[in-house]
């Protein structure tokens, strides 16, 4: 394990004031700092974070180009996965950069951002699949009230209030952290800006921050678990409910792998951020337990959630025939031509 001892504290990263040593920057030890262990996960990382952006891509311009994705349930669909290349560009860039540079320093202000824009996008992600399992909900439970009840309008409000919501949960504990005084150690141990790791940086008591962060952290990460698991335990009661195993099996597959990825995103947060409050114990435990989030579920929510349905395969195929095909005429005109 990587000590603070191993680093120098560099002359541009401190400034005294008093008693205390003002930063400027710190340094993000990451996962491991063993170079055999570092090429493993750049190689692992890499073809991951692109993958996910990727997947995530096809998803938003697929719900653009065909008007059979442009229902309620794929506009969820959309927005999530706009969200998730959010998210992903927010860690991904500078942990790989860290290690393929081995310069592990951030700035300060690059920390505080990092920080919140993880744990904005984090929460508004929550909301949004509580608002996706409520819609599944409706769509499977009462599918008669499923078009009056999910109009576009109703969408773009529901969309928009999980990110305000995100948002507002946020501001406030972000803020505070950053009006404390910064005096080090310089180190924070972990591959990313997260909560815990940046208070160990402040020279002043950090309770009433923690306390506010353990509440926000129960409001958000609790309570839109109730909801989603009140949603699919309606749901699997309803499938369960059908008639013949054929009519149970596809809808009882979509759904569990659904629970499975849901179960993954809210297990590892609750560990980190609600188990007792005690999100800075356990570092090594929190930074393994933080890739489930920030690697594993974001990699597989593309396939889960959309890439498996049948309708999307269909205007996938439709989309890459049709370019095909236009790339065929091209290139007939251009023989003619010559």
């Amino acid at each position: 394990m990587l000590h603070t001892s191993d680093w120098s504290f560099p002359a541009e990263a401190r400034g005294a004031t008093g008693n205390h040593t003002t930063v400027t920057e710190s340094i993000l030890l990451g996962l491991s700092h063993a170079c055999e262990l570092q090429m493993l996960l750049l190689l692992g990382l890499l073809p991951t974070s692109l993958l996910t952006l990727l997947g995530n891509l096809l998803i938003v311009v697929l719900t653009l180009m065909d008007r059979r994705l442009h229902s309620p349930m794929y506009y969820f669909l959309h927005n999530f996965a706009v969200l998730e290349i959010w998210f992903t560009s927010v860690i991904f860039p500078k942990m790989l950069t860290n290690i393929l540079t081995g310069n592990r320093t951030i700035s300060l202000a690059g920390c505080f951002l990092q920080s919140f824009l993880y744990f904005f996008l984090g929460t508004t992600e929550f909301f949004l699949l509580a608002v996706m399992s409520f819609d599944r909900y409706v769509a499977i439970c009462n599918p008669l009230r499923y078009v009056t009840i999910r109009s576009k309008r109703v969408s773009v409000q529901l969309v928009l209030s999980s990110w305000i919501t995100g948002f507002l949960l946020n501001i406030i504990p972000s803020f505070l952290t950053f009006q404390q005084p910064f005096c080090g150690p310089i180190i924070i141990d972990h591959f990313f800006c997260d909560s815990f790791p940046l208070l160990e940086l402040v020279c002043a008591d950090t309770s009433l921050i923690k306390l506010l962060g353990f509440i926000l952290a129960n409001v958000s990460l609790l309570g839109t678990l109730s909801m989603t698991a009140t949603c699919y335990g309606h749901i699997l009661h309803t499938i369960l409910r059908l008639p013949s195993a054929k009519e149970r099996q596809k809808p009882f597959s979509t759904c569990s792998s659904h629970i499975t990825v849901a179960s993954l995103f809210y297990g590892s947060c609750i560990f980190m951020y609600v188990r007792s409050g005690k999100g800075g114990q356990g570092e090594d435990r929190n930074k393994l337990v933080a890739l489930l989030n920030t690697v594993v579920t974001p990699v597989l929510n593309p396939f889960i959630y959309t890439l498996r349905n049948k309708q999307v395969k269909q205007v996938f195929n439709k989309q890459i025939s049709k370019l095909l095909s236009e790339l065929g005429a091209r290139s007939e005109r251009v023989e003619k031509f010559m």
